[in-house]
C-alpha cells in the first residue's frame, strides 16, 4: 500500500485504472497541473511496477503502462476501492475550495 501512499503515483494509477488504452510516462507530464520531470515520473512507474499494481510493456523507446487489475483485485479490492474513493473525496474538496 506504500505505492499509493503519494498523491501522484494515486493520481497515475486513477488515470490508468480509467483509460481504455495503455498510457506511457508522457501522458502525466502535467499532472495535476504540475509538471514533472520524467524522471520523477519515471521513479513513481518504478514503484508502481514493483508494488504489482501496474504491468509495464516497452514499445520501441516507450514504456506503454496498464494496470494489472486480474492480480490486485482478488487481494486487495476494496480496499484499493476505499483508497481511491478517499482520494476522489479530496480532490473534489479542494476543488471546491478553490
Amino acid at each position: 500500500m506504500h505505492a499509493l501512499s503519494d498523491p501522484v503515483r494515486v493520481r497515475i494509477f486513477m488515470e490508468l485504472i480509467s483509460s481504455d488504452e495503455t498510457l506511457n510516462c508522457t501522458a502525466f507530464v502535467n499532472i495535476n497541473n504540475t509538471p514533472l520531470p520524467k524522471s520523477t515520473l519515471s521513479k513513481h512507474f518504478e514503484v508502481l511496477r514493483e508494488a504489482g499494481l501496474i504491468y509495464s510493456e516497452r514499445r520501441g523507446v516507450a514504456l506503454h503502462n496498464s494496470v494489472r487489475a486480474k492480480d490486485y483485485v482478488p487481494k486487495f479490492g476494496r480496499l484499493l476501492d476505499a483508497i481511491l474513493e478517499a482520494y476522489r473525496l479530496e480532490m473534489e474538496a479542494r476543488q471546491a475550495a478553490g
